[in-house]
């Protein structure tokens, strides 16, 4: 018999369609329980889960036996007729839990995701009529906030939350699209219904306000503002954002405030006549590590670490309340706040962390920054201040060439950008105070939470950081702990070997989860069995025995090593040879020698067993502990030749992958072959340009780890080969500090190698970064002593190559003569040596040292054959500057409209590419064009487009677009 058609709706109140007829969902519970799984759309909710989300943490004995029973109910509301005990066509069991088996067309949470994923697509493709359509569209199947109806305290154990925040996020992508397709009109009654129901999202209320104006309703865009700025001040006690600021702004200049029906002026068109999307809002930082569902226990402490924030609070209104009291007002907006968690490793500092920094995270709205900093990796990998100090630069939007030389001032950079403003910062596996205090906020307003191993007093002398230290579980504590993950019912009868098996673990988390895992995928065997296996089992971890001697961790550990295949028993210990903070399934496979679908199924066991963690997906990670124990069994099971073997295959497969990247990104660079591969090795498919780029993004921190890692085992020539691979990367994407530290490292096992050209290209490579960074001074010896080693060698691409970053120094320097006589010199060298890539790109830059010199036409002249070139061998970054060079050269001969078309062709390339700060210069020359040719509205135009894009990077630049406009204001 067929099955009736069955709907669900979560997007609003938890409703349930069959055979197109509205049925009632149950009681209070069953509908709570439903709402789960459809939140989870497909995922599985496990037991544990579940009774946490109906009971909280007081749950009856007969929990999990009262699921079952609803669990029946659903079954057979979903098919009526269902047998007993039949487990039917949507409601089934699995992973220890229960899933619900929806898709798109039977779930609206499914079907908002999969239009939301559409109208990225069609972002891609700068189609944003399209994106408005598809999120209206989305946002159409919202009735009411996810699961409305359902009690609040269940709904916030259940993580609802998380979809209505998709929600929010949803309508600021719409609303961009607006914006940027001249319909704000389309999205406006869903920006108000948002903004009313979050009245403090910054975000939402900055577009909200440019939608108005840009709808002839600019009076209520300022009235909006006004009382955003009121809201802020009472509720939080705070001032409005920049994105908030810049929005009024440019509604006071009158950007949008047009009368009722008139049209926008819009951004300028393209080469094809398209419109050019304005750029987008800055991103807030959401860097949190994903909450485990089922955390447990560490109640005591997690109250405590809640009351920081609102002991402030609660001695603010007792200061309001008590007209004699001295004391200063104390809001949690006057303080700075900071926790330290201390404790062993695998006690659950960074779970706790990470729990409370979600419980507490909306409280901070201009973002979360995370970072993990390494202190007790036994790699010995221990990030630097400096590196992380530049890891949440970037993450807000710092443009490299604006990040400062110099921990201090950078730190310094880092502190302004988070004054008054608020934020969450969380400095995870801390090794000591020095590290982290580069790291701490310098005004009110931000919270920060560290984990160490280590007491870190510094921290409590002299920032008054609170301190919170973590003891193991105790018996009652790890009970709990196991329960929620096996259900009450596994645990009945067996208090006896659930004391046995918390004793044996030592009360540690970690531990606790891997047996939690092994008695999960043996659901028949008594909890006395897993104990005595446990009991059985032999271990050590001599390298935390000093820190953890209370706990058999090793003893855990072999036990769970016990449980998996021969095939994942050999590959763990393998598994310590790898120094980076993450790896793939396909360094895996080169690591193992195995082909990557294997490789990526013994992973999923590991993880199953707790032996190894999914960070994110695709990606997995070790524990410092799990990764000592590895160590150990490394040497005993896998001789000195399968050692190295080893590591020569996995350093072999982020070598010919890095490699193979440099020619995607850089068709003109001369790489250095790396020979071929260890039988077995396979570098990593790379279609495209977008591919390399993704890849190197993955794998960036890896491949830094790698270096650093193969230089302390003396393999040089991957050293030196990695790092030159990743120069087009590095200078791409701005990673200036990161390329000058790599490139030094290169350069010292260049000269260890004791062969000139290793050293030629080792000190060019050195010099590039280091020019990058200012640093003329040091850059310039080293390539000419570069210069010198490659004419000796008779190495005329080597020398062209120096040629042209001479070129570019002088040009930093302010010689445009010089630059231009490298740049030749360079050119004469590629044509010679039939280097057409090199050839056609140096060109352009002849052509552009010719323009800044004035000579428009000798400009064009090698313009138009570099771009001949260029199209012929697809180099759309050559294309891109060489466009923006012909467009300079004509708008000094005053044939602006060729100007125009040369700049919009530049500025379609750039926006393709991705590279917003060469977009920015484009805008503003377009800017100078139009204002050129008397249209001095379409200027202010497209500079106000570039001066939003440079304070989204942070530039200074954004400055003098600042002035241009004002200027323009007054049409001089």
């Amino acid at each position: 018999m067929a099955l009736e058609p069955v709907r669900f709706a979560v997007l609003g109140s938890v409703r349930v369609e069959r055979a197109g007829a509205e049925v009632t969902p149950g009681r209070p519970q069953e509908r709570a329980l439903l709402g789960l799984l459809l939140v989870r759309a497909g995922q599985p909710a496990t037991v544990s889960e579940i009774v946490d989300v109906l009971w909280g943490p007081r749950p009856p004995d007969s929990a999990v036996n009262v699921i079952r029973r609803h669990v029946g109910s659903l079954r057979r509301l979903l098919e009526p007729g269902l047998p007993n005990r039949a487990v039917g066509r949507w409601l089934i069991r699995g992973a220890g839990g229960y899933r619900l088996l929806a898709d798109a067309d039977s779930l609206d949470l499914l079907r908002f995701r999969r239009l939301r994923d559409e109208a990225r697509r069609a972002d891609a493709d700068e189609s944003p009529a399209r994106v408005v359509q598809l999120l209206t569209e989305a946002l159409a199947l919202w009735r009411g906030p996810v699961g409305a109806g359902i009690p609040a305290e269940v709904r916030e154990r259940a993580g609802f939350g998380a979809v209505n925040r998709e929600r929010a996020a949803a309508v600021r992508e719409a609303a961009d699209a607006a914006l940027r397709a001249g319909t704000p009109g389309a999205v406006l009654p869903a920006l108000q219904e948002a903004a009313v129901s979050d009245p403090l999202d910054e975000p939402l209320l900055a577009r909200l306000i440019l939608t108005l104006a840009a709808t002839g309703r600019g009076t209520e865009a300022l009235n909006t503002f006004r009382a955003a700025c009121a809201r802020l001040a009472d509720e939080l006690g705070i001032d409005p954002g920049p994105e908030l600021r810049d929005a009024h702004r440019s509604v006071l200049r009158g950007a949008g405030l047009h009368s009722a029906g008139s049209p926008t002026p819009g951004p300028p068109a393209t080469e094809a006549g398209r419109t050019a999307p304005a750029p987008h809002a800055p991103a807030v930082p959401a860097q949190l590590p994903h909450d485990l569902p089922t955390f447990t226990g560490r109640r005591v402490e997690l109250d405590q670490v809640l009351a920081l924030l609102t002991s402030h609070s609660d001695s603010h209104s007792d200061s309001d309340s008590d007209s004699d009291s001295d004391s200063d007002d104390i809001r949690p907006t006057d303080t700075v706040v900071i926790s330290a968690i201390g404790g062993m490793a695998g006690i659950g500092k960074t779970t706790l962390a990470v729990h409370w920094a979600h419980r507490v995270a909306d409280r901070f709205p201009d973002g979360q920054l995370y970072v993990n900093l390494r202190g007790f990796t036994p790699s010995g990998a221990v990030m630097s201040p400096g590196e992380a100090v530049r890891v949440f630069l970037d993450a807000l939007g710092v443009p490299p060439e604006r990040v400062p030389q110099g921990v201090d001032a950078q730190a310094a950079l880092y502190r302004s950008l988070l004054a008054g403003r608020r934020f969450l910062v969380l400095l995870d596996n801390a090794r000591d105070t020095e590290q982290v205090r580069p790291l701490l906020p310098g005004t009110p307003g931000c919270l920060t939470i560290v984990t160490s191993r280590n007491q870190l007093s510094g921290l409590v002398s002299a920032h008054g950081a609170h301190t919170l230290a973590l003891r193991p579980l105790d018996a009652e504590q790890a009970r709990v702990f196991l329960e929620r993950r096996l259900g009450a019912g596994r645990l009945a009868g067996e208090d006896r070997a659930v004391a046995e098996v918390a004793a044996l673990c030592g009360g540690l988390p970690l531990a606790l989860a891997c047996v939690a895992a092994r008695a999960a995928a043996h659901p028949g065997f008594p909890l006395s069995a897993i104990a005595a296996e446990l009991r059985a089992a032999h271990g050590s971890l001599d390298a935390f025995s000093r820190a953890d001697a209370s706990a058999n961790v090793g003893a855990v550990f072999s036990w769970s090593l016990g449980a998996v295949s021969a095939e994942a028993a050999r590959l763990f210990p393998l598994l310590a040879l790898h120094p980076g903070p993450d790896f793939s399934v396909a360094a895996t496979a080169a690591l193992a020698e195995l082909p990557p679908r294997r490789a990526g199924l013994i992973l999923t066991e590991l993880a199953d067993v707790h032996l190894v963690g999914e960070p994110a997906p695709g990606r997995y990670a070790l524990h410092d502990l799990l990764r000592a124990y590895a160590a150990e069994l490394l040497h005993d099971r896998h001789p000195e030749a399968e050692r190295e073997a080893a590591t020569e295959r996995l350093y072999a497969y982020y070598l010919h992958t890095a490699h193979a990247t440099e020619p995607l990104l850089a068709p003109h660079a001369d790489p250095m072959p790396p020979g071929p591969p260890p039988a077995g090795v396979h570098a990593g498919p790379l279609a495209d340009h977008e591919q390399a780029l993704a890849w190197l993004t993955a794998e960036y921190p890896v491949l830094l780890a790698v270096v650093r890692a193969a230089a302390r085992s003396g393999h040089d020539r991957v050293v030196c080969l990695i790092a030159w691979s990743l120069e087009p990367f590095f200078d791409r994407r701005g990673h200036w500090h990161d390329w000058t530290a790599t490139q030094g490292t290169a350069l010292d096992a260049a000269l260890r190698l004791a062969d000139p050209p290793w050293e030629a290209r080792g000190l060019r490579a050195l010099a590039r970064a280091e020019s990058r960074l200012g640093l003329h001074d040091v850059a310039r010896p080293r390539l000419n002593r570069a210069l010198e080693l490659f004419t000796t060698l008779g190495n005329d691409i080597g020398r062209a190559d120096t040629h042209r970053s001479l070129g570019w120094t002088h040009e930093q320097e302010g010689d445009l003569p010089g630059a231009l006589h490298h740049n030749r010199l360079a050119m004469e060298l590629f044509r010679t040596s039939g280097r057409r890539a090199a050839y056609a790109s140096i060109l352009n830059s002849v052509g552009w040292y010719h323009a800044l010199l004035g000579e428009y036409r000798e400009a064009l002249n090698h313009c138009h054959r570099a771009l001949t070139l260029l199209q012929e061998l697809g180099d759309r970054y050559g294309e891109a500057a060489t466009w923006h060079t012909i467009a300079y050269a004509h708008h000094h001969l005053g044939r602006h409209p060729n100007a125009l078309l040369g700049y919009g062709r530049s500025l379609a390339l750039y926006r393709e590419l991705g590279v917003p700060y060469l977009e920015a210069c484009t805008l503003v020359h377009i800017g100078d064009t139009h204002a050129a040719m008397g249209d001095h509205d379409a200027a202010d135009e497209v500079r106000q487009q570039a001066l939003t894009l440079l304070i989204t990077l942070g530039h200074p630049d954004a400055d003098q677009v600042r002035s241009l406009l004002t200027a323009g204001d007054r049409h001089v």
